[in-house]
């Protein structure tokens, strides 16, 4: 248990100084400085600076999830989940981003090792797509011939459109709430149903 801590506080100390220095800035000393932990204990836990940034964005996914999860455990109509669980993907990612400072920008700049540290979060989250897609499908509410086709689709646009949200690109002008409805009637119409439904 000390050792999770000890890691934990690691991380968190990184993060920080990722956030306001950024991750060019910040050096595996000035971590170990601020965490009054030492080169050594911090090389125990992590090789080297890519590695302590990807723990940084690996938690920072685990808290996401955390949210997206209680989210899908609210029992609301299949239409209505699927459109709140859109809308917390952008805004958790949103928050996420804007969380960590200068931090975003490397954010952008690695997206590949993002990328590939996001790929169990992204699991979870299609798996949370599907189930709610095959709960309106069994109520017979979606008509939809290929669950999982679907469920790629949805995740791929939701995830296509974090960068707009995040920088405010998407819809411009226009307020969230009044979003909503255009995202709930194109989902309507993409799983065969009749909108207004």
């Amino acid at each position: 248990m000390p050792q999770l801590k000890t890691r934990q506080l690691l991380v968190d100390v990184a993060r920080r100084l990722f956030a306001k220095q950024g991750l060019d800035s910040t050096t595996m000393n000035d971590i170990a400085e601020a965490s009054g932990k030492g080169r050594r204990t911090l090389y125990t836990y992590f090789k080297n600076k890519d590695e302590i940034y990807s723990a940084v964005i690996d938690g920072e996914l685990t808290r996401i999830a955390s949210t997206f999860l209680a989210v899908a455990r609210r029992n609301l109509p299949p239409l209505e989940k699927l459109v709140e669980l859109v809308f917390a993907h952008l805004s958790l990612m949103k928050e996420a981003v804007e969380r960590n400072g200068n931090l975003r920008a490397e954010f952008f700049r690695n997206i590949w090792q993002v990328e590939r540290v996001r790929k169990k979060y992204d699991k979870k989250e299609r798996d949370i797509f599907a189930k709610t897609l095959e709960e309106g499908l069994h109520a017979g509410v979606f008509e939809i011939d290929d669950l999982m086709f679907y469920t790629d689709i949805i995740q791929a646009c939701a995830k296509g459109l974090e960068i707009p949200y995040i920088y405010g690109r998407l819809g411009i002008g226009m307020d969230i709430n009044a979003s909503r409805p255009i995202v709930t009637k194109i989902l309507q119409r993409a799983l065969g149903m009749k909108v207004g439904m």
